[in-house]
């Protein structure tokens, strides 16, 4: 195991990390930037070095200083989180040509998986089934663009192959829109990714958003760790996730499962990645891999009772992988609320200092959170400032322990998104299971 690793990241990403290390008796590096130098996690690490302002391009996307950071700290590894670097290859290089050890996926994996067109093939050669679509990316021919999509059929979605977090996305329901939306989505990739490369998938009604996690030695072992619903979601970003997800055939699971499982052995897959699909009429279809630690990693961890970044440690270190898909079992149910400093219902952001926090408690409750009260949130970066996750026997159970968590939960200062979640716990709907991607949206424009 190693001594020391640097935590390039910030928030709850970066606590959680800390106190993975901490149980493993590993020291930690945290960086910051000059906006989070009074964090919880800055404080409570064994070192921590200020890489910058607080500009996330000035800091914790500025690779130089990440890398120098290890050096002068004498650090062994590095650990990503989630978003900024976490899905760079060219940083995964650079810290792995440093002498550094990235917490990771190898390069060459990240770049397969980050670029959408490569991610689908990849998949295909592995038998994992995708959306219908044009199987790589579009031409420059007008004629051969329309053609592709009327073969697909109507309505189909326009997608930046490097694009990400839910951008660079573009729905088209007729031909005479299509070629209008294949350039502008050429544009905005582009200037977003710097890969104009776009392609074309059949779009589907009314899915569901369920992702399959997986744990890889790199040496050609896998497992895989159950799935996740995450339908519940606005503008394509996330709200609530549970596990596992509600009324889904379990042979079906199962066997999409083990093919993810299969393509991370083809692949040499090597750390913690999450295999994501779009579920509609008893089918599953890939749309992408996160070659990376999830957000919501933790309802697979409280139904599985496996710590995922300790495991991610692990196989960094070169620990020899114990995990056998018969050890895997899941039990209960599990969801996560992200919680938001912003308008619940407008969702604009709301910095500031928060005056009051006063988080809940009980069974089955689990809050993963960098903030306390006289915390000031910055207006910087992502409006996440915790995660509320419930467990239960079932699920209703959870439903009702988060339910109750979300009523004990004080925040004031600044607004959240609490009372969305909990209008979110009482809807028929949801608690019923099963809602679409579109389930949200729908429901706040019925409001509006």
């Amino acid at each position: 195991m190693f001594e020391k690793i640097l935590i390039a990241n910030r928030g709850e990403i970066a606590l959680r990390v800390l106190r993975a290390c901490r149980e493993l008796g590993v020291k930690t590096v945290v960086v910051h930037s000059e906006a989070d130098r009074e964090a919880k996690y800055v404080r409570l690490a064994d070192e921590s070095v200020c890489i910058g302002p607080a500009s996330p391009r000035d800091s914790y996307l500025n690779m130089p200083a990440l890398i120098s950071a290890a050096e002068v700290t004498d650090a062994e590894a590095i650990h990503p989180g989630y978003g900024f670097l976490s899905e760079n290859a060219d940083f995964a290089e650079r810290v792995e040509k440093s002498g550094f050890v990235f917490i990771g996926p190898r390069p060459e994996s990240i770049r397969t998986m980050g670029d959408k067109v490569s991610a689908k093939q990849a998949m295909i050669a592995a038998g994992v089934p995708v959306v219908p679509g044009s199987g790589g990316a579009l031409p420059d021919d007008p004629k051969e663009i329309q053609r592709i999509a009327s073969e697909v059929g109507y309505p189909v979605i326009i997608k930046a192959a490097g694009g990400g977090g839910g951008r660079g996305m573009r729905v088209v329901y007729t031909e005479a829109a299509l070629l209008n939306a294949v350039a502008m989505t050429r544009t905005e990739a582009g200037a977003a990714f710097n890969n104009p490369e776009v392609y074309l998938e059949k779009f589907l009604e009314n899915p569901r958003h369920i992702e399959i996690q997986v744990l890889a030695d790199g040496e050609g072992k896998a497992v895989w760790l159950g799935e996740r619903d995450c339908s519940m979601q606005r503008r394509h970003q996330k709200i609530i996730e549970e596990a596992p997800a509600p009324g889904i055939d379990r042979a079906l699971v199962e066997r999409i499962g083990e093919r993810c499982a299969e393509a991370c052995r083809q692949m040499r897959y090597r750390g913690a990645g999450t295999f994501e699909f779009l579920y509609e009429n008893g089918e599953f279809f890939f749309i992408e891999m996160n070659t990376r630690i999830q957000v919501e990693h933790t309802i697979t961890e409280m139904i599985t009772g496996i710590d995922l970044v300790q495991q991610q440690l692990r196989i960094a270190a070169g620990e020899k992988f114990t995990l056998r898909q018969r050890d895997i079992h899941l039990h209960g149910h599990a969801i996560e609320c992200r919680i938001n400093a912003e308008d619940p219902y407008k969702f604009t952001p709301s910095p500031g200092q928060i005056s009051n926090w006063h988080t809940p408690g009980g069974p089955g409750v689990r809050m993963d959170s960098h903030v306390f009260t006289g915390y000031t949130v910055p207006p910087y970066y992502d409006s996440m400032i915790a995660k509320l996750i419930t467990y239960g026997d079932d699920r209703h159970q959870a439903i009702m322990r988060m339910d109750i968590a979300l009523s004990e939960m004080i925040v004031e200062g600044v607004h959240t998104n609490i009372p969305l979640h909990r209008e979110l716990m009482q809807d028929a709907r949801f608690v019923e299971g099963g809602t679409s991607i579109h389930y949200l949206e729908h429901k706040l424009a019925a409001r509006a």
